[in-house]
């Protein structure tokens, strides 16, 4: 059985951070002029290597932050800067990558992490996981968890038909689009940790 006050508020938690509609045209942008085979293998890698990252923090993230003198400010803005530049090169069109490693490296880095596995879902999850004190509250976090990498994956898995529609004028649209919320993001992600770390000193 499931606790369903654990379960909703992680859940409604993590689709805030993680937000799937809001994710889509930033995946439109990146998996642009790939086959859809790639496509949907890049939708899948990402969420794959999301769950994995958060997985992993939830199950080691105090202690791998502890070891690594690394605190949870430094880690926003380190996250923030990586999805700055990859939004500086959205905005300008400098989208392409090395042939032999594009569909990796976008699935992997910025989809996978840091855009759906960012500081903000894994100190989420941290603090969930370390305030579920029964099992009946440990297997409703795990269960939200899951939940919500399916929503991700079934987002980005079904926005492919748009590309189908808007077609190349439409996606250069979205992928300046896509640059700019992502900067916005990014920024956002610098100041909260800057303030943070201000009012730590």
């Amino acid at each position: 059985m499931l606790d369903f006050a654990v379960f909703g508020s992680l859940f409604l938690t993590l689709f805030v951070i993680m937000d799937p509609p809001g994710i889509t045209p930033i995946f439109l942008a990146l998996t642009s002029g790939r086959p859809v085979k790639v496509q949907r293998r890049m939708a899948w890698q990402a969420v794959a290597v999301a769950f994995g990252v958060i997985a992993v923090f939830g199950v080691l993230g105090r202690q791998i932050l502890d070891y690594l003198h690394v605190s949870v400010p430094a880690l926003m803005i380190a996250g923030g800067l990586l999805l700055l530049l990859i939004a500086l090169d959205l905005l300008t069109g400098k989208t392409d990558e090395p042939t032999q490693t594009k569909d990796v490296n976008v699935a992997l880095v910025p989809l996978g992490m840091p855009l759906l596995a960012g500081p903000g879902a894994i100190v989420s999850v941290i603090l969930a996981v370390q305030h579920a004190g029964s099992v009946k509250a440990q297997v409703s976090v795990w269960a939200a968890i899951v939940v919500m990498h399916v929503v991700l994956w079934l987002t980005m898995r079904y926005s492919l038909l748009i590309i189908r529609v808007i077609k190349d004028g439409g996606v250069v649209l979205v992928t300046r689009l896509a640059g700019m919320m992502l900067s916005a993001i990014a920024v956002q992600q610098i100041i909260n940790g800057v303030t943070q770390v201000i009012r730590g000193s």
